[in-house]
């Protein structure tokens, strides 16, 4: 059971994040965007006493392998150390870590052509001893710890006083009347892209000719972007988070590489068995003025193409939920919604469903992941042809980030606007869905709006329009 403290004055969570000892290996997940239901908590996970990491087929647990998958072993841990949790709270005890594209194309028996350009595990899954969790809809700060790695009342006390050396830096800054210090830095970045203009039209193009011939009804294309840049994972993400507010943003630190994360997009939720999945398909840029932002919204509200995008998801995500759920029980609550972002536009639905008594986590994982809205449909044959026409290994990119509670609870993102970096390194991948209504100089366009967020945030400098000068490797 685990120990909890409620602080009802602290300073910003992103800012305890900042501070907290390198030895306790924190992770943040971060709703920095508050304005919708999505974004009522952001999480802070510290102390790892459990490590479950997949790499080429190998399962690791604490640095030891084992003759069991991943996927088995943590769902048999999830049924082994069952915890309730009464607290209203998304997580007080379990796991935070991430799935990547690759870990679910090896899952579905999907062969790859390509060879690694960023070298890091398909799976990595942390059970931690110490929580530190937001409410933002209620304005509350609460720490849980669970004895696991030193007497709890130690662990919440180490909070407490990270909290007041936080507060007393704010206080300094604002009695200095000074900005963040790096504000004002500007950094050096060079891009380089998988395609060139025409090149990625030709993949489009390709892909429409299988819908045409009936391979598949809709497909995600994608092309990565690897960036050399001075910028600190640590500072990128600070400007990302700052600048491109997110209701699923994550800041993963695995020391010899970070995950950067401001996803709009949720993968799967469950809270007490019900699951709701909510695909994102279509995507606008804001307008420079209140009258082009309200005329690219309608724009998408009303376009065709994109709502028969996202209906064909839809129809995916439900025959995926029925896998896993109460027969009857898989419904469509929203069909098509348009959110609002910082940068963009995106059309929305949410499904919903109840788990089956005596399935877990991992088992909805099984059944879903990767997600639809990032594959296509037939999912399968979506995922081979993706293989066929792009140029590198998604890794970590539409995969998923989020956590899995002991309680049975989970939360996982779609790993979009999202960069790994390692070695001084950006890995960032970027793409949309294709139809047969496609245009192909749209399809690419859109890839490099989507990249926008983050390419500002690392001071990458467009050249016309939004699309940012590279050179293509």
């Amino acid at each position: 059971m685990s120990l909890l403290k409620t602080i009802e004055f602290y300073p910003p969570i992103h800012e305890i994040f900042q501070e907290l000892p390198k030895d306790l290996q924190a992770v943040f997940l971060d709703s920095s965007l508050h304005n919708n239901e999505r974004g009522q908590f952001s999480i802070i996970a510290a102390r790892p006493y459990l490590s479950v990491e997949e790499k080429d087929s190998r399962c690791m647990v604490n640095g030891e392998q084992i003759d069991e998958s991943c996927m088995e072993f943590v769902r048999n841990y999830l049924n082994d150390h069952y915890e309730e949790n009464l607290s209203g709270l998304p997580i007080t005890s379990g796991c935070v870590g991430y799935f990547s594209y690759d870990y679910g194309r090896e899952k579905e028996g999907v062969k790859t052509r390509h060879v690694k350009k960023v070298d890091i595990p398909d799976c990595i899954l942390r059970f931690y001893d110490c929580f530190i969790i937001e409410d933002h809809r209620k304005g509350t700060l609460t720490i849980a710890a669970n004895g696991k790695t030193e007497n709890p009342h130690i662990v919440i006390s180490e909070v407490a006083s990270c909290i007041e050396k936080t507060f007393a830096k704010i206080r300094s800054r604002k009695t200095e009347n000074t900005a963040h210090p790096s504000d004002d830095i500007v950094y050096t970045t060079t891009v380089e892209a998988d395609f060139s203009q025409e090149d990625y039209k030709t993949a489009v193009d390709h892909m429409i000719h299988y819908i045409v011939d009936g391979d598949i009804y809709v497909v995600n294309m994608t092309h990565q972007l690897r960036m050399k840049s001075d910028c600190p994972p640590s500072e990128m993400f600070r400007r990302l988070r700052e600048r491109n507010p997110s209701p699923f943003g994550a800041y993963l630190d695995y020391e010899d590489f970070q995950i950067i994360c401001a996803s709009p997009e949720r993968f799967m939720q469950m809270t007490n068995g019900l699951i709701s999945t909510r695909p994102i398909k279509g995507t606008r840029k804001r307008g420079a003025t209140p009258e082009e932002d309200l005329a690219l919204k309608e724009e998408l509200a009303n376009s065709d193409k994109d709502q028969s995008e996202l209906l064909m998801i839809v129809d995916l995500e439900r025959n995926d939920l029925n896998r896993v759920c109460v027969p009857g029980s898989v419904k469509v609550t929203e069909l098509f919604k348009v959110e609002t972002y910082a940068t963009v536009f995106h059309l929305e639905s949410n499904i919903v469903g109840q788990i089956l008594p005596g399935k877990n986590a991992m088992d909805l994982v099984k059944a879903a992941f990767p997600g639809g809205s990032i594959t296509g449909a037939p999912k399968l044959r979506a995922m081979e042809l993706i293989d066929q026409e792009e140029r590198s290994r998604r890794n970590l990119y539409t995969g998923s980030i989020g956590y899995i509670s002991l309680n049975g609870n989970c939360d996982l993102n779609i790993v979009i606007r999202t960069a790994v970096h390692k070695d001084g390194i950006y890995h960032l991948g970027v793409g949309g869905g294709i139809t047969c209504e496609s245009e192909l100089e749209f399809e690419y366009e859109e890839t490099w709006q989507k990249a926008k967020a983050l390419l500002n945030a690392l001071d990458a400098k467009p050249m016309k329009g939004d699309i940012y000068e590279h050179t293509v490797g």
